[in-house]
């Protein structure tokens, strides 16, 4: 747990570098208000309208690749659980016989158990 904590330290501080970069350089963009060019603070605050959309963007992202990641895992997960079940089935296909009545009976404990609980 304390690799993600360090990883996600270093991704927020490499966000924050790349933000003061891109806040710091200079642009090639001219803002002209009633034929003079903005210089100084006015350029600044200008210019912080795109590292706004800038980071709107970067969090759009991040949170879509979230979602991504998370179901790619489900989907590796569940690949993981249907090659573990082939596995013990080629390995001890003897234990099937054994297994079905016992698969009966859990589903119907689940349903009893479900029926009873269903307020928590």
């Amino acid at each position: 747990m304390a690799t993600k904590k360090n990883i996600a330290i270093v991704l927020v501080i490499l966000l924050l570098g790349l933000l003061a970069w891109v806040m710091f350089r200079s642009s090639d963009i001219t803002v002209v208000v009633n034929g003079q060019r903005l210089v100084g603070p006015a350029k600044f605050a200008a210019e912080g309208w795109g590292v706004l959309v800038t980071i709107v963007s970067f969090f759009c992202a991040a949170i879509l690749l979230v979602f991504v990641f998370a179901g790619s895992g489900l989907i590796a997960l569940g690949v993981l659980v249907i090659g573990a079940l082939l596995a013990a089935w080629f390995a001890f296909p003897f234990l099937l016989p054994v297994l079905i009545p016992l698969f009966l009976v859990w589903i119907f404990v689940a349903a009893v158990h479900g029926r009873g609980n269903s307020g928590a």
